[in-house]
């Protein structure tokens, strides 16, 4: 179906790909064609184009009756992060940080009410969900969304919470919208989050703000534990100051990286 209201420069068989590769959503690693075409709202012969494409250029194959899609898909979002130098400027940050909390740490950045995770370095625990590169949770749920949300106005709070979630994950608790501007109001005053297994049994972390060098919070950068292993009072006590440094790290060497004219040599 036809997009309404676009410009006449848009591509409709862009639109339409993206469609496809979006649709196949956690827990449905392989889906039949006729899967495929309704959760894309297409047409069976589009939708099966546009697979045949996606098989030729290596980013789908053909599974057992299916369709699937290849690990050579993660190479459009590694695009992205790659292409904001963010992950090169705080790896070596956040591998000191790891090294000396034990516990693993990751970057987030808000996409509509839902946090993407953009970097990652992971000690080997045991966890409840699994967390890579390009996993989304719901924002609200987790600290490095509450601190995300927090640097936004309460305005454009409430329009990026009226989007729907695309995580497929549903979050252990849902709080209502006083309790929601208390507590990020709490998050702007303290300077950080948070969050003791709201989104799953055993996940507690704490996150702070990436700024750039306007000041303006740019991404959130945790530490997250095991609720069984570690309790809030080492969390805040012990890895929050560590959290903090490695944060104020970050942003000035991304404030440095922003302030050079980034120049490409021909």
């Amino acid at each position: 179906m036809a997009r309404k209201d676009t410009g006449p420069d848009f591509i409709e068989a862009l639109a339409r790909g993206l469609d496809v590769i979006k649709a196949f959503q956690p827990g449905r690693p392989v889906m039949s064609l006729t899967e495929v075409a309704t959760a894309a709202e297409l047409a069976r012969p589009t939708a099966r184009r546009i697979l045949l494409t996606l098989e030729e250029l290596g980013y789908a194959r053909s599974e057992q009756g299916g369709f699937a899609l290849t690990p050579r898909i993660l190479e459009l979002g590694v695009s992205y992060v790659h292409s904001t130098g963010l992950w090169e400027i705080a790896r070596p940050h956040m591998e000191r940080l790891v090294t000396r909390t034990r516990e693993s740490s990751s970057i987030a950045q808000l996409d509509g009410s839902d946090i993407v995770y953009v970097a990652r370095v992971a000690v080997p625990k045991i966890v409840t969900l699994s967390v890579s590169i390009g996993t989304r949770f719901p924002a609200l749920q987790t600290s490095l969304g509450k601190v995300l949300l927090a640097g936004l106005t309460p305005a454009e709070v409430a329009e990026v919470l009226a989007e729907p979630s695309r995580s497929g994950i549903s979050a252990r608790r849902q709080p209502s919208p006083d309790e929601r501007e208390a507590e990020l109001r709490d998050v702007r005053a303290k300077g950080w989050a948070l969050t003791d297994q709201e989104l799953a049994l055993g996940i507690r972390s704490v996150a702070v703000p990436l700024r750039d060098g306007t000041g303006r919070v740019v991404a959130a950068l945790n530490v997250n534990a095991h609720a069984a292993e570690t309790p809030v009072e080492k969390l805040t006590e012990e890895h929050l100051p560590l959290l903090l440094r490695t944060a104020g790290a970050i942003s000035a060497d991304w404030a440095l990286y922003e302030s050079i004219p980034q120049v490409t040599a021909s």
